[in-house]
Order: C-alpha cells, then structure tokens, then sequence
C-alpha cells in the first residue's frame, strides 16, 4: 500500500506502474528553488541526466501550461505529463511508449495526480526530495524562509493565485502566505527589515503571527493590530515589517486590503495595468500604530490585482537610477501579453526583471498574482 511506502521506493513504484503500458526510460523531474529548471530525482529505476531548462524543451513546456505534451521520436513517443496536485506543480513525469491512444491518455492523467500527490506526502518524511531541487547552496535565512512557504500556486474555480521569491536560494527577510477559506481568499506578503538571519527570524514570526490571527477568523484590523504587537513584544521598537493584508470574496469579488507599508498593488484588466490601488498610509507592523485603514474595490471578472515588495523597484541598474515602478509596470504590461495562466506569469515576470535589473538582487523581492474569474 502507498501510504505505508518508503520514500526511497516512490521511484520503483512508479517505474512498475508505468512498465505495464510498456513505459521505458521514466524519470521524475522536480523544479528547482530557482524556476530555472527541471532536474531529475535520482532513486532505483530512474533515468538519470542533467537538469532541463523549463523555457524551450518540450517538458518545460508541460511544466508551464499544465498539459500533457508529446514528441514523436524513432523509438516512439516520448510523454510528458505535468504533476498537478490543487493548481501547484511539483514537476514532470516522463517515459517513452510505443505509441499512446485514448485509452492511455486517460489512466495517465489520473496517474499522474496520484504520482504528484505521493510526492507531497512523501517529502514530509525524507530530504532527497528537497534536495533534488537545489542547483545551488542555500542559506540557513532561504532555508527557514521556504519552510514557511505554501504551495507556489493554486487554482480553483473561482480564484488563482501564483507567488515568487527572489533571490530563491538567498531570500531572508521576505514571505508570503495564503488560504482559502470557504469562499474567502486570505492573502498576506511581508517584508522583514534587514537581511540574514535577524529577518528571516522576524519573518518567520511575522508570519506566524498573521496565520494565528487569520485562524481566530478575525477582521483584517485586527489581525494588524495582533501582528504589530507580536512583533513589538518580540523585538522592540526599532525593528518593523511592512506587510499587506487581503481579503477577497471570491463569489462577490469584493477585495479588502491593509497596506502596511508596500508598494501599491497594481489592478490589471484586460492583461495591461489599468491602475495602482490607492490606500491610505498604514504604519508597518511593529510600530505601534492605531487603527488600520481598510481599503476596498470590487474587482470585475478576469481581474488580476499584483503585490510586490520594494526589493523589485528600488534595486539600481548599471547607471546607478533605481529600476522605478514605471519601468515595472512596462514589463508587467509585456509579460501579461505574453504568457498564460498566473503561475507562468508571475515566473517570467520575475526572471524578467531580474535580467533587465542587471542581474542585481541586493534586496528581497516577492511577487503574488491574485486572478479572480
């Protein structure tokens, strides 16, 4: 029975599976920290290889869009299919058949979502899963940081949601958190001050904070107020996190926000930035300050409203000028036209940035993209 499986036996459950089809050459491909690439989880009856870019190769292509691909090649076709489990994706599994009809496409899609959901479960007990996806060395701060971490991404019927983190294998001070509950969407992005462990520390506790105070099912107001003082009590006076607070109906598609120090967030109709939502200064958390502002829009369907943190504006290219929120824009605007689905987005829309930014990271950055249908 799976669940009384060993996480070191996933690989040959899954290689005998698909060998009753006449599967050959399986391997599982997880995503790394960095969204760059797909890199094999090594275990007994798993191909081995080097990691595959996401961006131009056919299992990039599955990984993307969340559909299965297949290649035609002399031996066969190779399939591609994309592991689901709730909207995220934990990677690719892939294999050569003979050939593939209906029949087959139909057991492998509901194959691959029990696969995918194995892995989850199973990388609560092991570290080779984890491991796997680590193309670099990552601090003890990013460590802490990806701990926290919800699933990258979710889509269901009425709501989608996608967040990043940059630099993936550096990243202290920065977070972000979800839930869906009921028929309310629950989102939260903070920004710890400083860098290393001592914001990692703060975010880690920042986010604790807003997840107790969010279970109690109290207001946004007050989940302000029980964030500020948990980070007041904990680390005096001179220590703060910006943070912003959502709430959005997911049937009526009315949005409440606390702004607590971030960028404005950016409304985005029609895939082009129709404006920023404009709010009222709220003190970051930690501060002291008195009661929250309460901003609220009703969003229209298909709207999509863009949190980000400083560390994405603020960065200074080449010349020396910060990278500015206009510039930004621009590229959300090209990045909207250009790519599919929220989980895409927000992946080329940070490596984009990145790139036109010179490479540069010095701060923290987090993007989250709420899509209301």
């Amino acid at each position: 029975m799976a669940h009384g499986l060993s996480p070191a036996l996933i690989g040959p459950l899954i290689v005998a599976e698909v060998g009753r089809l006449g599967g050959r050459d399986l391997a599982l491909l997880l995503q790394d920290y960095g969204q760059l690439a797909l890199v094999p989880l090594s275990g007994l009856g798993l191909a081995a290889g080097e990691p595959v870019p996401i961006d131009g190769s056919p299992a990039g292509s599955a990984f993307l869009r969340g559909v299965p691909v297949e290649v035609p090649q002399a031996d066969g076709v190779r399939v591609y299919l994309p592991l689901l489990d709730g909207g995220d994706e934990v990677g690719v599994l892939t294999f050569t058949l003979d050939a593939v009809v209906d029949e087959d496409r139909r057991f492998l899609r509901r194959f691959a979502a029990l696969v995918a959901d194995l892995l989850i479960t199973k990388s609560g007990y092991t570290d080779r899963i984890f491991q796997a996806r680590r193309l670099e060395p990552m601090s003890v701060a990013a460590e802490i940081q990806w701990s926290l971490l919800p699933p990258l991404s979710m889509t269901v019927a009425r709501v989608a949601v996608a967040g990043i983190l940059e630099p993936a294998y550096q990243v202290a001070g920065d977070s972000f958190d979800y839930a869906l509950n009921d028929d309310v969407l629950h989102v939260a992005t903070i920004d710890a001050m400083g860098h290393g462990l001592d914001a990692a520390t703060m975010a880690t506790v920042a986010i604790g904070a807003y997840r107790h105070a969010r279970r109690a099912d109290i207001g946004l107001a007050e989940i302000y107020a029980f964030m500020d003082r948990a980070i007041a009590e904990q680390f005096g006076p001179d220590h703060f996190v910006t943070a912003q607070m959502m709430r959005l109906d997911t049937v009526s598609g009315h949005l409440q926000w606390v702004n607590a120090g971030h960028p404005q967030p950016l409304l985005i109709r029609d895939h082009v930035v129709l404006e920023r939502l404009e709010s009222a200064t709220t003190l970051p958390v930690g501060f002291g300050g008195e009661e929250p502002v309460i901003s609220e829009r009703v969003l229209r369907h298909g709207d999509r409203v863009l949190c980000f943190t400083d560390g994405l504006v603020e960065e200074r290219e080449a010349g020396g000028e910060q990278f500015g929120e206009d510039q930004f824009i621009d590229w959300v605007n090209r990045v909207e036209r250009s790519q599919d689905g929220v989980r895409a987005v927000v992946r080329a829309l940070s490596h984009v940035l990145k790139e036109k930014r010179g490479g540069r990271t010095s701060d923290d950055a987090t993007l989250f993209l709420i899509e209301w249908y």
